[in-house]
């Protein structure tokens, strides 16, 4: 299945206007008040990873009592009200759960990963020693501000540059995570295998995409991370989402078939389109609510191609 072949969507974001002082501060009450109550509800409905909000108050504590002027206080509130959105729980969970088999890893590359994922691994595997790339400068500075924060920059060493030269300058790795990145990179398919050869035998790759039935590219009038070039008509790729033959063309005929696979996915189409459309174009967005929302509206698919609409896959690739 060639490139070209693919379904296409465009998608126009209208422009989200900076939050008012009495915006920030109302949607930092109701997130103080609500959050507990979205937490519990999503706990009722079985939502996956809500452990790791456990977990970010535990970084933010951890920077209080460390550095506290590293992180501005509204950072300090996202971490103890929303530190995730949408189906980061998910990966989050998925992620781990593989990771407790990793038990002898001590090298560790994470290519652009949310930055909680990686902090929260290496806060709870003293012995690991890190390599994080991203090539978004100003998301990597962020990520370099929490490492200080939780006292992890002896054991962390932060790339802004491209994955093929951050794989030349390290490695090997016992250990490398990527979680929703490799979709929103045009040769997805050499990023994996520069992954893959990095990766030491034994080693464990960890990737998580976002996936439907009939695959689909995406593209988007505005430059989320200012890495592309636009086209001609003014829209910049954006991401795929993967269908079976997708990920056996671009993945797994560089790794293989994975060890462990997990679906996890909207159970009525455009819920999760929707969702998004929301988040991105109102800094309003209630991000306290979506342990909520992923109850009510997501659950575990057996395969990709089950899907009724968009989703995410976890898979786990081990080494020969």
């Amino acid at each position: 299945m060639a490139e070209d072949d693919l379904r296409e969507e465009f998608l126009d974001v209208p422009p989200a206007p900076p939050l008012t002082v009495g915006e920030t501060i109302t949607k930092a009450l109701l997130g103080m008040t609500l959050s507990p109550v979205c937490l519990l509800l999503g706990r009722l409905y079985g939502v996956p990873g809500l452990g790791f909000r456990w977990a970010a108050i535990d970084v933010c504590a951890r920077s209080l009592w460390k550095r506290p002027r590293l992180l501005p206080p509204r950072t300090l509130v996202r971490y103890l009200f929303w530190p995730m959105d949408s189906t980061r729980y998910f990966e989050f969970e998925f992620a781990w759960s593989c990771l407790q088999e990793a038990r002898g890893a001590s090298s560790y590359l994470d290519v652009s990963s949310p930055r909680l994922f990686p902090v929260v691994a290496l806060l709870r595997r003293k012995g690991w020693v890190a390599v994080l790339i991203n090539p978004q400068g100003e998301d990597l500075g962020q990520t370099a501000s929490l490492v200080r924060a939780v006292g992890l920059d002896a054991r962390c060493t932060l790339y802004d540059i491209p994955i093929e030269e951050g794989l030349q300058r390290h490695g090997p790795f016992d250990l490398i995570t990527s979680l929703s990145v490799i979709e929103h990179i045009p040769d997805d398919r050499s990023a994996v295998r520069n992954m893959w050869n990095a990766l030491k035998s034994g080693g464990r790759l960890i990737l998580t995409v976002p996936c439907a039935a009939q695959a689909v590219i995406q593209y988007m009038d505005r430059n989320p991370y200012g890495l592309l070039e636009p086209g001609e008509d003014g829209y910049v790729f954006f991401q795929r989402l993967y269908d079976r033959r997708l990920l056996a063309r671009n993945v797994f005929e560089v790794t293989g078939a994975p060890r462990t696979v997990t679906v996890y996915g909207e159970k009525r189409p455009g819920v999760m389109a929707q969702n998004s459309r929301w988040r991105r174009s109102d800094r309003t967005y209630p991000a306290w609510m979506e342990p909520y929302w992923l109850g009510r509206n997501f659950a575990y698919f057996a395969d990709v191609d089950q899907l009724p609409g968009e989703g995410v896959i976890g898979m786990e690739f081990a080494k020969p």
